[in-house]
């Protein structure tokens, strides 16, 4: 398992936590204490962490604007937090490829989520990605590299 699939699954243990709570006080030293993980994936995970419950308000609403048929609340906990910590990578780390971030979103929520979840994520991130005109460079980029392998 590469670090940062690592990093994802531990970030998404945490904001599963914080979505419930709305706080990270109180539990979040003792969650690593308990947790040891590697250094990079540590950072990696904080990192996401910090970015989702950041700007959740606005991955909140462009979820909600891009789930048909799908409020925000309605969605499953696991779902939507894996959706949060997708389109947060997708707007916020450039240094990472739209298919990878896609790829890992759908592989984690398989892992953690139920059947169907992989397919809601799919077809919720692909609409974002091609339709918010701020990823408009990741959509051409993740179409590249679909054409070209």
């Amino acid at each position: 398992m590469s670090l940062r699939r690592k990093g994802r699954e531990v970030a998404l243990q945490i904001l599963y936590q914080w979505d419930i709570h709305r706080d990270t006080s109180g539990w979040l030293e003792a969650f690593w204490a308990q947790n040891p993980i590697p250094a990079e994936a540590k950072t990696f995970a904080e990192d996401l962490v910090d970015g989702v419950i950041t700007h959740a308000d606005e991955l909140d609403c462009l979820l909600g604007r891009y789930a048909e048929h799908w409020t925000v609340p309605r969605m499953a906990m696991t779902d939507r937090t894996v959706l949060r910590m997708a389109v947060y990578e997708l707007l916020y780390l450039p240094d990472i490829p739209a298919r990878v971030t896609l790829n890992e979103a759908i592989e984690i929520v398989k892992l953690f989520g139920d059947e169907q979840a992989g397919s809601f994520v799919n077809g919720i991130l692909d609409r974002i990605l091609r339709e918010d005109p701020r990823l408009q460079s990741k959509a051409r980029e993740a179409v590249s590299s679909v054409t070209h392998d």
